[in-house]
This record gives C-alpha cells, sequence and structure tokens, in this order.
C-alpha cells in the first residue's frame, strides 16, 4: 500500500454510529477465479450523523447518490465467475471512493445540477473524517483481498463495476457497455473484442468516461502498482437496474470477460 495511504484497522471511525452500515462488505471472498472484483460505487446509504446531506430521498436514489444495478451485476458476475467481490459501503455523496482524496469530485458540492448542501465549504477536518471512516477501509479491504487473490495466483486481474445513466446533458448514450482502460491493453482489449461478437451489443471504448482521466483513482492505487491486467466496466444502468436485469446482464457478459482475463493472463 502507498505511503499516502494510511491504514486504518477499525472500519468504525468516529463519524461512524452504531446502527450505521459498515464501511465496506465483501462477497464471495473465497472465490477461485484469477479475478478481484470491486464496486466504488455500490450504496447510496449515509452515516446517520449527516443526516440526508440536505438533499431530498429521491435525489439520493438516482445515478448522482450510487451506481444503480452495479452491486447486483457485480454480484451476480462474482458467482457466475467464481471471483471475489468488494463493494464500497456508502454514497458516493458522502466521498466517492474512485477519486483522490481531497481531490476533484471527491466530495462534490453540486452533482448533475442537483446542490448538496452538506457538502458545501466543507471543513478540511470533516473531509479527513469521511475519509477515514469511509473511503481508506474500503481500499484498505480491496488490498487485503488483492494479496489474497495473489496468494493463490501468480497472475490475476482486476475489474471494477460501475453503471451510468442512459441520458446525460440532452445525450442519448448508445453505448450498453463502456470498457475503461489507461495504457494497458491485455485485457480490455480482448473484453471489447469479445463483446462486440455480439451484434445486438454496443460496446464503448473508454465511452462515456475514461479511464485515462486525472480522477481515476481505483486503477492506479491497486492495478497499475501490481501490474495487474485492469479494466473498468461502465454499464448503462436501464441495462441493470433490477435484480433481475443485472443477472441477465451479467449472464450475457461473463463469457467475454472469462474469455479475455484468460487471454489477459496466458
Amino acid at each position: 500500500m502507498g505511503a499516502d495511504q494510511p491504514c486504518y484497522g477499525n472500519a468504525m471511525a468516529p463519524l461512524l454510529r452504531p446502527g450505521d452500515p459498515p464501511a465496506f462488505f465483501t462477497h464471495n471472498e473465497s472465490g477461485a477465479a484469477p479475478l478481484l472484483l470491486c464496486c466504488d460505487h455500490a450504496s447510496r446509504a449515509v452515516p446517520a450523523s449527516l443526516g440526508d446531506l440536505g438533499i431530498a430521498s429521491a435525489d439520493l436514489d438516482r445515478h448522482i447518490g450510487w451506481d444503480i444495478g452495479a452491486l447486483d451485476t457485480a454480484q451476480a458476475l462474482a458467482g457466475l465467475i467464481d471471483a471475489p467481490l468488494v463493494a464500497s459501503g456508502y454514497s458516493r455523496l458522502v466521498i466517492d471512493c474512485n477519486r483522490w482524496p481531497s481531490g476533484e469530485g471527491s466530495i462534490p458540492e453540486t452533482s448533475d445540477g442537483t446542490v448538496v448542501p452538506a457538502n458545501r465549504a466543507l471543513a478540511a477536518a470533516d473531509a479527513d473524517a469521511r475519509a477515514s471512516a469511509c473511503f481508506w477501509p474500503y481500499h484498505n479491504e480491496v488490498e487485503r483481498q488483492l494479496d489474497r487473490v495473489a496468494a493463490r495466483h501468480e497472475r490475476f486481474g482486476f475489474v471494477v463495476v460501475h453503471s451510468c445513466t442512459p441520458v446525460m446533458n440532452g445525450f442519448h448514450r448508445p453505448w450498453h457497455i463502456g470498457i475503461l482502460w489507461d495504457d494497458d491493453p491485455r485485457l480490455p482489449v480482448p473484453l471489447m473484442a469479445a463483446l462486440r461478437r455480439d451484434p445486438a451489443l454496443c460496446v464503448g471504448d473508454n465511452e462515456p468516461y475514461s479511464a485515462r482521466a486525472s480522477y481515476e483513482y481505483s486503477f492506479r492505487a491497486h492495478a497499475q502498482p501490481r501490474g495487474l491486467p485492469f479494466c473498468s466496466l461502465e454499464i448503462r444502468y436501464d441495462m441493470v437496474d433490477t435484480p433481475e436485469k443485472a443477472g441477465a446482464f451479467a449472464r450475457r457478459i461473463v463469457g467475454p470477460l472469462r474469455e479475455a482475463l484468460a487471454a489477459a493472463l496466458t
């Protein structure tokens, strides 16, 4: 773990109270596949000490609060491919687990036009408390699970599952799934090729976002330092916004993911 990533042994930091959910949870921890799955925006939960962040519950239910359907899809993939999964426990509006702490978008004051009063003019100490309670415990657990996978496999991959809106700023996104990657083609290139054999599936290459953006955290903190084949899945949430649809979509893409992972690890 990098020197700038402090290790907190207790996931229940002072910001959190008894009865609050934990900062992370794991699924299928004993999975045997040479792969770790993560879900950075798995939850719309807010610590009781932060109330409702000053926004309506309906806003927390929107994509600004979490990645709709991403957790259901990630859990379905974890079961199908038999991989461990680590998922975040709190809303991206509390702190975004795929942004550098104190950096761009870490604790947004406004998200897709919605003002978040509890995040405005936040004191550094309060931002640090959110990171200590909700960000570092999740990423420490990702490191712990990577160590567990590394103990079983000489080579393995790292995949983060996200979802995105069907429409943004009036633009109807055509991609059912985007594969986000930086400078390592081992996993994303064969995955895109395998997915594109499905003629009904529109696959984006670093669309609608790019893993090359400077604010991306998870793969830079975990995959790059270890030299792991990596990509993010950015799934349009209307494909996965019910557990049934998420399961069906996971079944649709698990074959290409297995194939690409095998190619990446050869």
